[in-house]
C-alpha cells in the first residue's frame, strides 16, 4: 500500500504593518491611568495621663469605697444540676441529628426500652429540654416501642446534638 502525502494548503501571505503618522498616534485613545489614593498617616498615640507612680503604703492600706471596688465575677446558679435527678433514668445517647426533619437517631442502653407516650429529657452541653415521645420509626415504619437493638428515629421539638444524653422521666 502506498502512503499518501499530505496535500499542501495555500500559503497565507503575512501582512506588513504600515507606519502610523504622528497625527493618528495622538488621536488614538490612551488607556486611562489608575489614580491611587494617598493613605492618611495615623496620629501618634497620646497618653491621657502622665506616668503612674507606685502607690504608697498609706494609699494601699486605705479601704476603697464600694463604688470603686471591682465587681466580683458572680456565677449564676446552674439551671440544671450536673447529675440526673433521682426521678430520671438514663436510657441512651443521641448518635445523629437530622436538622431538616428535626429527628434524632439514638442508641439505647442495654436493658432499656422507649415507648410512645414516655416523657424524656434530652440534656447536653448546650441542649436541655423535656418532651413527650410522639413519633418513633424503625426503617421508615412507625412503631410503638423500641429496644436497644433497634436503629430508630425519634421526632424532637428542639435542636439536639450528637452525644447528648437522653433520660426517661419516671411518673
Amino acid at each position: 500500500m502506498a502512503i499518501r502525502k499530505k496535500a499542501k494548503g495555500k500559503a497565507k501571505a503575512k501582512r506588513k504593518k504600515q507606519p502610523v503618522s504622528k497625527a493618528k498616534r495622538k488621536s488614538a485613545v490612551r488607556k486611562a491611568r489608575t489614580i491611587r489614593k494617598k493613605v492618611a498617616k495615623k496620629a501618634p498615640a497620646r497618653r491621657a495621663s502622665p506616668k503612674k507612680t507606685k502607690p504608697t503604703a498609706e494609699a494601699a492600706g486605705r479601704p476603697r469605697p464600694v463604688s470603686e471596688q471591682a465587681p466580683e465575677a458572680i456565677r449564676p446558679p446552674p439551671s440544671r444540676p450536673a447529675r440526673p435527678v433521682p426521678s430520671e433514668q438514663r436510657i441512651g445517647v443521641v448518635t445523629h441529628y437530622y436538622g431538616h426533619l428535626s429527628v434524632v437517631a439514638m442508641q439505647l442502653d442495654p436493658g432499656t426500652t422507649l415507648r410512645v407516650g414516655d416523657l424524656i429529657h434530652i440534656c447536653g452541653h448546650t441542649t436541655d429540654f423535656t418532651q413527650k415521645v410522639e413519633s418513633l420509626e424503625v426503617g421508615h415504619a412507625p412503631v410503638s416501642e423500641v429496644g436497644p437493638s433497634d436503629d430508630f428515629g425519634l421526632k424532637v421539638v428542639e435542636h439536639a446534638r450528637e452525644h447528648d444524653v437522653v433520660f426517661k422521666m419516671r411518673a
